[in-house]
């Protein structure tokens, strides 16, 4: 029988706004619960209360709870022990927005998803992304350079997911979470970082 390979290590899974990736993300969840990991989730303002046409937030949240075994963090004071108290391992990012990665570019934490990332950062400690964005390659081009050259954060790989639609887009590959989480964990980022066209 194959050991698993997040046996105990306590990942804080942090969901943005990008509402349409959502549901490409629980899988991935449920996948690293399965490898063994401890999962706490964490949702931004808009997740937590935006009912959209892809999910109903109590739909989610009853997910969450169910899969993970652990309240949902939701709040700015909820979030900021992960610092002190060091809960966490590794923290994945996903979807994370574009919004989400300009503000933590320019060191802005004003929900509770930046709160959890700025005090997991403060003990040097992995943060893995898995983009969703229309303007990664656009307004936000500057704020992912940033990233990518920021220690400790990784990248789930990613590609334009419709490049003669959508120029601009960025999209993680989420089938590569796991495998992107286990190299943060060594601290090496996963290559190659840059996907070819679906």
């Amino acid at each position: 029988m194959q050991k698993e390979r997040l046996t105990g290590v306590k990942i804080g899974v942090v969901l943005t706004g990008s509402h349409c990736t959502i549901g490409g993300v629980l899988p991935q969840i449920e996948k690293l619960k399965e490898e063994g990991a401890l999962i706490y989730p964490i949702v931004s303002y808009t997740v937590d209360d935006t009912d959209n046409r892809f999910y109903k937030v109590a739909d989610l949240k009853k997910f969450l709870k169910q899969v993970t075994d652990k309240p949902i963090i939701n709040t700015i004071v909820g979030a900021e022990p992960i610092g002190p108290q060091k809960i966490l391992d590794v923290i994945v990012v996903m979807p994370a927005t574009g919004n989400t990665i300009a503000k933590l570019a320019a060191g802005i934490v004003d929900t509770p998803a930046l709160m959890a990332i700025k005090a997991h950062l403060r003990n040097q400690r992995p943060v893995v992304i898995a983009i969703s964005t229309n303007d990664a390659l656009g307004i936000n081009a500057r704020n992912l350079g940033l990233l990518l050259n920021m220690k400790n954060i990784y990248f789930v790989p990613f590609r334009q997911d419709d490049p003669h639609q959508k120029a601009n887009s960025l999209l993680a590959n989420l089938e590569l979470v796991m495998d992107t989480t286990l190299c943060a964990l060594q601290g090496k980022q996963i290559q190659p970082l840059l996907l070819g066209s679906l």
